[in-house]
């Protein structure tokens, strides 16, 4: 029963993420105006607007215009809903799955947006390194020193990285988005969980990129946005940290 309540919760959390990702951007209200279809402006009813199931029964378009709804709204959904339950049978029902959580689905909203609009919104990073601040030093075990050391460190590194990158190679070599993101994540994971989070994603975005590169799928000098490869690099933080260290480094970390 719990675990279905939590999937649920996700998938729900999840529609309401799909909403962040495509009005954040835009500088919309996620609030107001209430759901509708961003082709014809019809309203959507409630009962068109149920997770996934909705999606299915319209078939994947709007009830009024007929114009196909993107299938990344129920993607999202699933992504939320699933990962609701890994962060459950982890944490279990606590305080800590819920700040979790609510970590996890912000990083599924800088992912989305990052990947169409390359960039990352303040809108989601500056209140995330307060509430992961006080979330930390009240809520989690991470502890006030260690998400202080996680914000400065992780932030520092990357904001060293793009003066070095400018002063050496006249051009941005890290975004301003991804100084602020990086700091977010360290305020919630830790000095160790923000190194670890950046070696992650460093080596994912390198193996893709060069993939891409391989397959002529990514043009050379194309700029690909490292967001999405921090998320997921905070992501398998999140849920593996301590096995990934372990194999990594068997002695492990002070």
């Amino acid at each position: 029963m719990l675990e279905s309540l939590v999937f649920i919760i996700g998938l729900i959390i999840g529609s309401f993420t799909g909403v962040c990702i495509f009005r954040v951007p835009r500088m919309e209200s996620v609030v107001s105006p209430a759901s509708h279809c961003p082709q014809c402006s019809r309203p959507i009813r409630f009962y068109e607007n149920i997770p996934v199931i909705s999606f299915l029964v319209l078939m994947g378009r709007c009830r009024g215009c007929r114009l196909p709804i993107s299938w990344r709204y129920p993607m999202v959904e699933l992504i939320q809903g699933i990962g609701y339950l890994f962060i459950y049978h982890q944490w279990g029902l606590t305080i800590p799955m819920v700040v979790y959580a609510l970590f996890f689905s912000s990083l599924i909203v800088v992912i989305f947006i990052d990947l169409d609009h390359q960039i990352i919104p303040d809108r989601i990073t500056l209140p995330g390194i307060v509430i992961g601040l006080v979330a930390s030093t009240t809520l989690l075990p991470t502890g006030f020193l260690n998400a202080t050391i996680g914000l400065f460190l992780g932030g520092g590194l990357f904001y060293l990285i793009a003066t070095l990158s400018w002063i050496v190679l006249k051009k941005e070599g890290m975004g301003g988005g991804d100084i602020k993101f990086i700091a977010m994540i360290g305020t919630f994971l830790g000095w160790k969980g923000v190194l670890l989070t950046i070696f992650l994603g460093s080596a994912s975005g390198s193996v893709i990129g060069l993939l891409g590169v391989l397959f002529h799928k990514i043009e050379r000098e194309a700029p690909i946005p490292f967001g999405p490869f921090l998320a997921v690099g905070a992501l398998l933080t999140l849920f593996w940290e301590a096995q990934i260290l372990h194999w990594y480094l068997p002695t492990g970390l002070p």
